[in-house]
């Protein structure tokens, strides 16, 4: 698999680690000092594992990173306005259990607050990484999106208890009925077709590009976030990247720091 893709409109990717459980990641040559852990345990009462956001809407943020943002109109796979000033990014594998967490718990509020006021926009990116059944739900969920029906095939994808029923043939068409994509048939030949394949596999190398080993891992107007943080996380780091948006400020470029803000629960 190659990892030297570029993103539209960078002439190099940039090598930048996002790696769930670890709290430094190589980031543009540099190291940047982030906490990078997975959710609280279920029923963990008062623990929390809320990766630091600074006050300092700058911190943390690398401008060259911005650039992996499409903002294609015409993407199924992306909700909310395309000139929407904030991007987040999400890479992510539908038989990763934590995806799931995120895709039930925190996504549908990010939408209701953010998304639906115009304030964020989600891009999503295939990031099989679990082995043949992730890449055929990949290609699926690619499918459904021909049909305007990627987010509904998302939500059935990722219910609770859907991963253990696996990704099979006969599972894919199932859960593309309860999405309610129109055309089976087209469904079926998308699924296996080279265009299918082709999308995916770009998505695989614009993560494996910036370094992501883990799902899910996301890019926040170029601030990296590993894991299925809590939703204090994302909003902290959303509201802080609109606040700069709303400024007109061009981000300067984070310093790297050798130093861990914090070890990750």
């Amino acid at each position: 698999m190659s990892t030297s893709t570029s993103p539209k409109g960078s002439a190099k990717a940039k090598p930048v680690a996002i790696v769930a459980g670890v709290a430094a990641a190589a980031v543009l040559l540099g190291v940047v000092s982030y906490t990078a852990t997975k959710p609280a345990s279920p029923g963990a009462a008062g623990s929390s594992s809320v990766a630091e956001v600074s006050a300092d809407p700058a911190a943390g943020v690398y401008p060259e990173l911005e650039a992996y943002a499409r903002r294609d109109a015409s993407d199924g796979l992306a909700l909310g306005r395309a000139d929407a000033p904030v991007v987040l990014i999400e890479y992510a594998d539908f038989k990763c259990g934590y995806c799931g967490k995120f895709a039930r718990d925190t996504e549908p509020v990010l939408v209701e607050k953010y998304v639906k006021n115009g304030t964020l926009r989600i891009e999503w990116r295939n990031f099989p990484i679990f082995g043949e059944e992730s890449e055929a739900v990949a290609r699926a969920s690619w499918a459904a999106g021909q049909q305007g029906r990627f987010w509904e095939f998302h939500r059935a994808a990722y219910a609770e208890g859907a991963k253990e029923k696996g990704f099979g043939k006969d599972r894919l068409a199932a859960l593309a009925k309860e999405a309610g994509v129109p055309d089976a048939a087209r469904f079926a030949k998308d699924s296996e077709g080279a265009a299918a394949r082709a999308a995916v596999g770009r998505d695989q190398e614009q993560g494996y590009a910036l370094g992501a080993t883990s799902t899910p891992s996301f890019l926040v107007n170029g601030r990296p976030i590993a894991g299925a943080q809590p939703l204090e996380t994302f909003t902290e780091a959303i509201e802080a990247a609109a606040k700069t948006a709303k400024s007109g400020k061009k981000q300067q470029p984070a310093k790297p720091s050798a130093t861990p803000s914090g070890a990750g629960r």
